[in-house]
């Protein structure tokens, strides 16, 4: 009987070990996909338009915030979904202007 608790004893450790290396090895390989991920899942359409309208310093057509967001990003933002999004900041007066169709710029505050 005390070689059946000693075995059981030992399994349940070498189970826990292997877990834990199947982990480690996990967060080993996806260490930099996940840092990579984390950034560009990290940010909104929204707050990369904030942040190419603050640094352009000027307003902006939708077409030229979605190429510099491509250039600075590296991602493809679908220019319905941005539309949208910013209008209804501007709606609700939060950090965007819309000086003329599809342009837009921050609030003086917001800059």
């Amino acid at each position: 009987m005390n070689d059946d608790i000693k075995d059981t004893v030992l399994s349940a450790f070498e189970a826990s070990l292997e877990a834990q290396l199947r982990a480690i090895r996990r967060l080993r390989q996806g260490q930099a996909e996940q840092a990579q991920a984390r950034t560009k899942k990290g940010r909104s359409q929204v707050d990369m338009a904030y942040d190419i309208l603050r640094k352009a310093r000027t307003p902006l057509h939708v077409s030229e915030i979605i190429d510099r967001i491509q250039t600075r990003f590296g991602i493809a933002v679908d220019r319905e979904s941005l539309v949208s999004s910013l209008s209804k900041k501007v709606a609700r007066q939060d950090r965007f202007l819309r000086p003329e169709k599809n342009t837009f710029s921050l609030r003086p505050e917001a800059r």
